[in-house]
């Protein structure tokens, strides 16, 4: 499937909220939906690595990097541990950083650009919380569905 989206608004236009933010994509895959799991981290990745190792089967990161252009939020090898443990795509209000490679990986990847800077490891950040952006309020247990016409999200899993 390569357009979501259009179908899902059509057929419930009243249950989607879409993201006033237009997100490049850098996975091979750019058509995904899931449960929506979160982070809260500012130029540190630690909790984004910690949680990409765990099973996400179903499941969409999204991480909410506030915008930060300066450090980036997911490389290569974590990007690499959430296609092993199943993460249906990772969202990032932020950056990525080897995106060549990135765009190689069998996960869709959406972020606002790429920066070559990797972050600090402080293990700062927060799990699990509503996060803020992009016009929108991600929940976690929410969905989220994602292609390359935008991301929206809805409140329960809408059928496909």
């Amino acid at each position: 499937m390569l357009d979501l989206l259009p179908d899902l608004f059509d057929k419930y236009p009243n249950q989607l909220r879409l993201a006033n933010v237009p997100f490049i994509d850098f996975g091979a895959k750019t058509c995904f939906f899931g449960e929506i799991v979160t982070i809260d981290c500012f130029n540190d990745n630690s909790k984004v690595k910690e949680l990409l190792a765990t099973s996400g089967q179903g499941k969409v990161l999204v991480v909410d990097g506030h915008a930060s252009m300066n450090r980036a939020l997911l490389g290569d090898m974590i990007a690499e541990s959430a296609v092993k443990h199943d993460w249906q795509a990772v969202i990032i209000n932020g950056c990525i950083r080897d995106a060549g490679t990135i765009g190689t990986l069998d996960i869709a990847v959406k972020a606002l650009g790429t920066c070559p800077i990797k972050t600090e490891k402080l293990g700062q950040g927060q799990t699990n919380i509503s996060l803020h952006f992009a016009g929108l309020t991600f929940v976690p247990g929410q969905y989220i569905y994602g292609d390359k016409n935008g991301i929206a999200v809805s409140d329960k899993l809408l059928i496909i």
